[in-house]
């Protein structure tokens, strides 16, 4: 069975770093944290779990301390996790099962990232993130911001997730970061520009983060996904400059990149719909729930394939008094979100309304 190291970088995580360790704890043969520079109880709680304590100057390079981090294993393997994220009982067991059988010729490990959740605790956003590597292939972290891992060669992609549940977060960092790198006159990096993007339009600086995405998709240099996700952005920010014409025309360049997205197809569906076109409403809701994700690395937001187009398609047969292809599709959506106040109203509505006709026939 292989061993594996357990690399985190902290800083400032008193309040959730002790929930990351108990559920990993048992689950890797060492634990290795750097500390970018706590000045709370951080350190006091991590000497709970092991001694392997790193002190490590912090630089505003992500990638810097996450390689620094990698250097501190000496087991077989290096898996990696911020400290708001969390193994769930579930995943524990995968993880569990995961080692027992991985092969040592598997070079990296991709895992879902399950990012946020609905009332009922169905996943709604995830991607995934290659999270346990082999240590002798040294891969490195690059980007100073929004860093990720290189990886290469035999590549696996595991059943288990790891869970972000952050309770607070620094919403000045990144941006602080890139502003920094920018204003020193370093060019970015394609990737950086999308994320500084991401950072500006988060940052409701939607004129600035135009500039950006623009910058980064007139490149030609940046993956697909991203180029997609660009894309929406754009369309995000024309949306809160309330110019529908370009947030239209940015919805349609996602289309030079792959076949109709799910949300995509959505955004679509909602631009008839406001308009009163039913037909073509229906026929884009209606792309999203046929879509099938064969990209494994890929950022998704299941609503949008899921409970969205069905609600909208209820909303639109019963536009067109065609009460039944509404109550369908109302208890299509009701099986990912039963208790939404929407869904619920409408099947009360549309109990009434079919018993109504029902009773004239």
């Amino acid at each position: 069975m292989i061993t594996i190291s357990l690399c985190m970088i902290v800083k400032n995580e008193e309040e959730v770093i002790g929930r990351c360790l108990d559920s990993v704890s048992g689950l890797v043969d060492e634990i290795n944290i750097v500390d970018t520079g706590s000045d709370d109880r951080t350190k006091e709680i991590i000497n709970k779990y092991t001694n392997r304590i790193f002190d490590f100057q912090w630089i505003d390079d992500f990638s810097a301390a996450r390689n620094f981090s990698f250097e501190q294993a000496t087991t077989d393997y290096v898996l990696w996790l911020d400290a708001d994220d969390v193994f769930t009982a579930e995943d524990q067991e995968k993880f569990k099962l995961l080692k027992q059988s991985l092969q040592p010729e598997i070079d990296a490990v991709s895992m879902n990232y399950h990012l946020s959740f609905d009332h009922e605790g169905n996943v709604t956003s995830l991607l995934r993130r290659y999270r346990l590597v082999k240590r002798i292939n040294e891969f490195k972290w690059i980007g100073a911001v929004h860093e990720y891992l290189s990886v290469s060669g035999n590549l696996y992609a595991s059943d288990v997730a790891v869970t972000h549940s952050p309770l607070s977060h620094d919403s000045e960092r990144n941006i602080t970061i890139y502003k920094k790198l920018v204003e020193s006159g370093e060019t970015l990096s394609p990737r950086d520009t999308f994320y500084y993007a991401n950072e500006l339009m988060d940052h409701s600086d939607f004129q600035q983060a135009i500039l950006y995405y623009e910058m980064f998709l007139e490149s030609k240099l940046g993956w697909v996904e991203d180029n997609i996700r660009a894309c929406f952005k754009l369309a995000d920010c024309y949306h809160n400059l309330n110019d529908k014409d370009k947030e239209l025309s940015s919805t349609l360049r996602t289309l030079a990149f792959d076949v109709p997205r799910p949300e995509a197809c959505c955004r679509l569906g909602y631009y008839f719909m406001e308009q009163f076109k039913n037909a073509e409403a229906i026929h884009w809701y209606s792309q999203a729930l046929l879509y099938e994700n064969h990209q494994q690395i890929s950022f998704q937001n299941t609503s949008f394939s899921t409970w969205l187009p069905n609600l909208q398609l209820c909303v639109l047969y019963d536009r067109l008094k065609q009460y039944d292809k509404a109550y369908h599709h109302n208890e299509l959506a009701g099986k990912y979100k039963p208790n939404y106040d929407k869904i619920v109203n409408n099947k009360k509505y549309l109990d009434e309304v079919i018993r109504s006709i029902e009773d004239k026939i």
